[in-house]
């Protein structure tokens, strides 16, 4: 009976305790369910910061590569202002010359104008070789200085050009066809001009030959001992023949 009565007592024990059990579960259960939603929360709200901080970073980033642009602008921009300042002072630099070149221009033309007016002095007191070429020449330029449409430059060019030409005449050598007054009559010749040192002719069929005298400003007529050399000196001028040693008259002029 006691035996018995043991076991009943820890049926009854144990019936108890599952009681107990399951009304601790029943306690618990919600517990649980708390405690999931919870974390479940704490999950997606891990996530959500992971998301935030990564946004942060890129931001971050993004703000970085913002700092360095802008560092680049200021940068490009003082060097944009350094640029502007001496292109203003350009500008005020180009503004003076410009009015200097306007001074320069009313002084230049009257310049040039004396010049073209002592050349064709020259040219009339100079020796008569291409006398047509040269009178021509100062023509043009005369008419040169009257065309608005032409820049002073160009002009100054023009009239240096010419002074050129003339300072060149002195030191070549040239044979040139034209004519010649001889006894009243105009004849073909050949020109032969020796820088300006001497001026002569000579007639095609070599018989006669004559040179400018710079002292009476008049052609005289050379006997034939002269034929020779200056059928040789046109033949050098026309490079038909190696420079050689010519006997010429030549004027002396005080």
């Amino acid at each position: 009976m006691k035996v018995l009565s043991t076991l009943g007592a820890i049926a009854v024990a144990g019936t108890l305790s599952f009681s107990a059990l399951a009304q601790e579960d029943q306690y618990l259960e919600p517990a649980k369910q708390v405690a999931t939603e919870i974390n479940e929360s704490a999950a997606q709200s891990q996530k959500t910061i992971d998301n935030i901080a990564g946004q942060i970073d890129s931001k971050l980033q993004q703000y970085k590569t913002l700092l360095k642009e802008i560092e680049g602008l200021e940068v490009y921009n003082g060097q944009l202002r350094k640029q502007i300042s001496n292109q203003e002072q350009e500008m005020v630099d180009l503004n003076d010359a410009i009015d200097e070149v306007s001074v320069i221009e009313r002084q230049i033309t009257p310049l040039m104008i004396n010049m073209i007016d002592g050349l064709e002095q020259f040219i009339a007191l100079d020796m008569p070789f291409l006398s047509e070429e040269r009178t021509d020449r100062i023509t043009d330029l005369k008419a040169l200085m009257e065309q608005a449409n032409i820049a002073p430059s160009e002009k100054f060019r023009r009239v240096m050009e010419a002074f050129q030409i003339e300072m060149d005449y002195g030191r070549t050598i040239e044979a040139y066809a034209g004519l010649q007054p001889i006894d009243g009559e105009q004849v073909a010749v050949d020109f032969l001009r020796i820088g300006r040192t001497a001026l002569l002719y000579q007639t095609r069929d070599q018989s006669r030959q004559g040179v400018w005298n710079k002292s009476t400003q008049q052609w005289e007529e050379l006997d034939s001992s002269y034929r020779t050399q200056v059928t040789k000196g046109l033949r050098i001028a026309k490079k038909q023949l190696a420079p050689d040693l010519l006997m010429v008259p030549v004027a002396i002029t005080d």
